[in-house]
């Protein structure tokens, strides 16, 4: 294993436990997501620190609030991260409204706001609400029993994009239409399709590459996961390297993982312990500049895979959050 690969595995291995300790009662699906954030601007988590973020967010929002729902560990991990977490959830709260006069209040519009507001500038928020919405529209136009609220988040980053909106649609539904013989239609489909549109290349390009890569990590033994762990599949497959050599680095990654607290009987699962280390792999090419402030510029290059990686976070704090709230409901 390459040593920035190893190093980062180690660190989010330390950020999990540490997240784990001083967080148990929050959503337990969370803990490894938020430790991904933290690896990906190679921080450590500091706890102490989180929980004043804790604090800031609880002070700005009110109980019912969507920023305190299932995903909080998330809210707070981003504060956490921001060199001034209470100018950030000031910000996020504008974006919050920005997007409550074009959408119902929800968990989902809080994850897109918090990420909105470490991405975009303040004089950008009102454009970028009015794009989601548009850009949702158009989703649901084309999966009308698909499309819900939790696609609020996927087509807040989308409307990110230098694409116009039909060309973001049109990217997104060539990559359903190219994988859904592979990957079964779906939520999940969907989220992948979305990662896949902010890449660059041609839909049949990507695509390709996104079923060579499945099929070369099944070789190895690493089924890789067909529910809300392909967004992170798709942004493997748009890392600028050979497949072979990210299937081999996804393998050892996972084979680290699997020796690790917290992923052996009653830990998670083996599909969940794969998309964790896609997170990591990923990161290591990406870099660790995840946040980035866009302004006017395009969305290209290495800042598409940056959103394409929020793209895959988000869809796994959101599957996250829907499992915790499952469990709950049937416990």
């Amino acid at each position: 294993m390459r040593s920035t690969l190893s190093g980062l595995c180690k660190s989010f291995m330390e950020n999990k436990e540490r997240i784990r300790a001083a967080f148990a009662w929050e959503n337990s699906y969370l803990h490894p997501v938020c430790a991904a954030l933290f690896t990906n601007q190679r921080q450590i988590a500091d706890t102490d620190w989180m929980k004043r973020c804790k604090g800031i967010l609880e002070e700005h929002t009110g109980a019912f609030s969507g920023f305190r729902g299932i995903a909080k560990l998330s809210m707070i991990s981003y504060l956490a991260l921001d060199g001034s977490p209470e100018r950030r959830m000031q910000k996020a709260l504008l974006v919050y409204e920005a997007m409550k006069e074009h959408f119902f209040s929800s968990q989902y519009l809080s994850v897109a706001s918090m990420m909105i507001s470490g991405m975009a500038e303040k004089d950008r928020y009102e454009e970028i609400a009015r794009r989601t919405r548009r850009i949702y529209d158009l989703m649901r136009k084309e999966h009308p029993f698909l499309t819900s609220s939790e696609d609020s988040v996927f087509a807040a980053l989308l409307a990110l994009s230098e694409k116009s909106d039909e060309e973001v649609i049109r990217e997104t539904e060539d990559c359903y239409r190219l994988l859904k013989e592979q990957f079964s239609t779906g939520n999940a489909l969907q989220s992948l399709s979305h990662a896949l549109a902010l890449g660059e290349g041609t839909a049949k390009e990507k695509c390709e590459r996104t079923i060579r890569l499945y099929d070369l990590l099944k070789e190895k033994g690493c089924k890789y996961g067909t529910s809300y762990e392909l967004a992170t599949l798709g942004v493997l497959a748009l890392l600028p390297a050979k497949l072979e050599t990210i299937a081999e680095d996804v393998a050892e990654t996972d084979a680290f993982l699997a020796k690790q607290k917290g992923y052996g009987f009653f830990g998670f699962s083996r599909k969940q312990r794969l998309m964790h280390a896609g997170l990591i792999v990923a990161s290591d090419y990406i870099g660790e500049n995840v946040e980035l402030k866009m302004g006017a510029a395009a969305v290209g290059g290495t800042i598409a895979l940056i959103v394409a990686q929020q793209t895959a976070i988000c869809a796994a704090v959101v599957a996250a959050s829907a499992a915790a709230s499952n469990s709950s409901s049937s416990s």
